[in-house]
């Protein structure tokens, strides 16, 4: 697609991703400046929703690294086969006395250590594929420090360097999101080379449209008390607020329930499909009725 601002803002609403025009905006200049974007903001708004829409925007693949506390290169970058090479090499020292003549090193080392002995992890994946695809690195603030240094590498120059292949140069680069939920903070050096956006929860109106765009089923009215309840919940000091994702869910769980209208005794019912943690149960449990009021117009 032509990167053009009514071509990114078509395109989202093509893909059902309905959003603000600053987020918008800094999707386009992305694309435009062919830079990654760093988007943080808590828990469940929406943040890796991003690249999943502009995979499905630019008809292209999604490729995904889980960050987490311990990941390596090796899991992110790639590994070698160690059983396909050794499998290998024993087919070698039982054919070789056959033919007469033994390999030597070079030989063996020149056929075990090609890249049909490597395992691409997301890194290599994203840099070798004979295509532009979207990198998702998700959760970079789960991640280590020493990670992080050397995802900034990978990041400045689209390449990487396997002792045995040489240097491996990105055929396309890359469109490359990177989330975070401020579990600690990232360095300068790495926003330095991204652009920034960050995401909240949507407010009411927002979320409602949401509603109405992913639960069609529920009616106008049940879509707003929904947006409104949620929105106030979320105001409260919770372990963890629902996400968009839940609301939806929540929304789908009370019209299987039958439920036409928010009244205090459907939340009670319901509201352990919104709130995952006991103890956010506890904290609600004497605020609902009047949330349910709140809600209500």
């Amino acid at each position: 697609m032509d990167v053009t601002q009514d071509a990114v803002r078509d395109g989202l609403r093509r893909a059902r991703y309905i959003t603000t025009a600053r987020v918008e905006t800094a999707i386009y200049v992305a694309l435009a400046l062919e830079k990654p974007l760093l988007v943080e903001g808590p828990a469940g708004a929406g943040k890796t929703e991003i690249a999943k829409v502009l995979a499905e925007m630019l008809e292209t693949e999604l490729v995904r690294l889980q960050c987490y506390e311990g990941l390596d290169e090796a899991r992110a970058l790639y590994e070698w086969n160690y059983q396909k090479q050794l499998l290998r090499l024993q087919a070698d020292r039982t054919i070789a006395p056959d033919q007469g003549a033994a390999k030597t090193w070079a030989d063996v080392s020149r056929d075990v250590f090609s890249r049909d002995y490597l395992l691409e992890r997301p890194l290599l994946r994203a840099i070798t594929a004979s295509h532009r695809v979207v990198l998702l690195i998700d959760e970079v603030d789960k991640s280590d420090e020493e990670f992080e240094a050397f995802l900034m590498e990978v990041l400045s120059d689209f390449q990487v360097s396997v002792p045995e292949l040489g240097t491996i140069h990105a055929r396309h680069r890359p469109v490359v999101i990177l989330t975070s939920n401020q579990a600690r903070e990232l360095s300068e050096a790495l926003r330095r080379r991204c652009l920034y956006l960050y995401i909240d929860f949507p407010g009411t109106e927002k979320e409602a449209e949401i509603l109405a765009l992913k639960v069609p089923e529920a009616d106008e009215r049940l879509r707003l008390q929904v947006a409104r309840f949620v929105n106030k919940l979320r105001k409260l000091d919770l372990k963890k607020s629902p996400s968009i994702a839940e609301t939806l869910d929540w929304c789908r769980a009370l019209l299987a329930l039958g439920v036409e209208g928010l009244d205090a005794a459907a939340v009670r019912q319901s509201l352990s499909f919104l709130l995952k943690s006991e103890e956010d149960l506890r904290k609600a449990e004497p605020r609902i009725a009047a949330l349910v009021r709140e809600s209500a117009g």
